[in-house]
């Protein structure tokens, strides 16, 4: 009788992954010497200062006096949440490490990155100072005109040229690009940052979905069926937002140690502030189609 041997099977370690980008709100962090924490865990305490203006001189009396009032504003987080995954020890054992070894990193890389993204553009799209009629731009030329009046409209506001960040669509921005013209070129060399934001991340209001309620087990978000609107661009200078994240903590537990299951454990919790300084949110520029 001919012996019966089964092939091994090879397993690549090469994951059929989603393309997704890495996160494209990180460039407006707040510096940690803007904030110092409040009093109570879920809160922070930002200053505000506030001058009076220029008095006449009077070379008898010399100068008027003026106050400083500087306070202290308190802003409460506003994006909370996590999520637990277990995976059997034996099922990662045939899988040759691959189960537990990749979620970690798609799952930051696929769900969690873009959701941070989408709930901070959407904050700020709410918080934004300027917001024009929407509109659909649908050619190069739309694009100038519209990128031309954010850029004028915060020049008047006094919002600082240098360091402004244009965030747009891919879409919108090879409209700009393909004019590949001198006017094309200026409008974008105004800003000091250009980044392409996928449309799936671009909302003014997203809905975060629990996790628990029927039709919302996936978790994750999406665009506000009622109020939210796709985003073309926003023009965003730095100093206007607190972007702050208090926590961002994976944890991992191993077999050995899961009373509950012979399984590998894998949970993220993440903690912070998608805000706005309440006397700069005319450095924020909100456009959104009509």
């Amino acid at each position: 009788m001919a012996n019966s041997i089964a092939l091994a099977k090879k397993y690549s370690p090469m994951l059929d992954e989603v393309y997704k980008n890495l996160a494209l709100s990180s460039a407006l962090d707040s510096t940690s010497t803007l904030t110092r924490e409040g009093a109570n865990a879920n809160e922070i305490i930002v200053p505000k200062l506030a001058l009076q203006g220029l008095a006449t001189y009077a070379r008898a009396t010399g100068y008027v006096s003026g106050d400083a009032t500087l306070t202290w504003e308190t802003l409460a987080f506003n994006y909370e949440r996590g999520r637990m995954f277990s995976i059997d020890r034996m099922d990662n054992d045939e899988s040759l490490d691959v189960a537990f070894g990749m979620l970690a990193s798609e799952f930051m890389r696929t769900r969690v990155i873009p959701e941070v993204d989408a709930f901070r553009f959407a904050a700020y799209a709410t918080l934004a100072g300027t917001k024009p009629a929407g509109a659909t731009l649908d050619t190069g030329d739309k694009v100038i005109a519209a990128l031309r009046l954010a850029d004028t409209t915060m020049d008047e506001a006094e919002v600082p040229a240098e360091g402004r960040i244009l965030y747009i669509t891919p879409t919108l921005k090879g409209l700009v690009e393909d004019l590949a013209t001198t006017a094309s070129r200026e409008v974008l060399a105004k800003f000091s940052k250009i980044i392409a934001v996928p449309q799936s991340r671009f909302y003014s209001v997203v809905d975060l979905y629990d996790g628990t309620t029927g039709g919302e087990e996936d978790g994750g978000y999406i665009k506000d069926a009622a109020t939210g609107k796709d985003i073309n661009f926003l023009a965003i200078h730095p100093t206007a937002v607190l972007q702050f994240t208090k926590n961002a903590l994976p944890k991992i537990i191993d077999p050995d140690q899961n009373q509950a299951a012979d399984a590998w454990k894998f949970g993220y919790r993440i903690y912070g502030l998608a805000d706005a300084f309440e006397n700069k949110t005319k450095g924020i520029y909100v456009h959104k189609k009509s």
